[in-house]
């Protein structure tokens, strides 16, 4: 059960950052707690519009909260250095509620990250990083979607990777981050029961398959935002999806795979 303190706070931050689509309660959950998305606007002198994601658990503020960053403006080695410095920023502090002092944190970390990145540091944290890679996943079945499909976004945000579901005959995950985090993604669907099987018993993803993992240049306008849903009736509506997400080339070197 979550803490009056935490419904409270959320209740706060509802009140402070109450423009349009500033601030969104994305979960609340007895089980798994509660995810709250805040959109800010117009950030430092570049007007950067920065998306933060708490994940708050049942406990919380006696544990810190899960945080992702993620701006159109900013590289993901920006975002992940920030996302870090939050994270210290987070276990350093009192177990009070915090979440509005993250928020005016990051802001101020998404200032010094552009300037001290103008000389050439964003290249080395890329290089520390390793590479940005691409990865499409084959499912086997989702019986239980809205649990299924929960934890899917979950992860994504708790990992920093950007995705896309495709729901359909195939059922397909692509996913864009860095190469570490989505090995630590495949991780967890093959270790926690994410579903439940034919006689109603929750299950692990065991029959998941990696189609690709690779490498992927992509232009930043071009990269996957966030995580979707998206819905296709058959297999002939698959070259469209992914030609809407630009990633057609992608497409043609899983065909195979999808035809077996």
């Amino acid at each position: 059960m979550m803490s009056e303190a935490a419904l409270e706070e959320v209740s706060v931050l509802s009140s402070i950052y109450c423009g349009a689509g500033e601030f969104q309660l994305i979960q609340q959950s007895a089980q798994d707690g509660l995810v709250v998305q805040i959109n800010c606007a117009g950030v430092g002198d570049r007007g950067l519009d920065v998306r933060l994601v708490f994940h708050l658990h049942p406990d919380y503020p006696s544990s810190p909260p899960h945080i992702s960053i993620s701006s159109t403006g900013l590289s993901r080695a920006q975002c992940h250095s920030i996302r870090q410095k939050l994270l210290d920023r987070a276990a350093a502090l009192a177990p009070e509620p915090m979440v509005h002092q993250l928020v005016e944190c990051s802001q101020q970390l998404c200032v010094e990250v552009t300037e001290d990145c103008r000389g050439g540091e964003e290249a080395v944290e890329e290089t520390e990083k390793g590479e940005e890679w691409t990865a499409v996943l084959l499912l086997d079945h989702i019986r239980s979607q809205n649990r299924y499909i929960g934890l899917l976004e979950r992860w994504s945000h708790q990992l920093q990777l950007s995705g896309t579901l495709l729901l359909g005959q195939s059922i397909l995950v692509i996913l864009q981050g860095f190469k570490p985090d989505i090995k630590e993604f495949c991780r967890r669907l093959k270790t926690v029961k994410v579903d439940v099987d034919s006689s109603g018993k929750k299950c692990k993803e065991r029959m998941m398959k990696i189609l690709i993992e690779s490498p992927w240049c992509v232009s930043r306008h071009h990269c996957l935002q966030g995580f979707v849903v998206k819905n296709y009736q058959s297999l002939s509506e698959l070259p469209a999806a992914f030609q809407e997400l630009h990633m057609t080339e992608l497409y043609q070197q899983i065909l195979p795979s999808l035809s077996d």
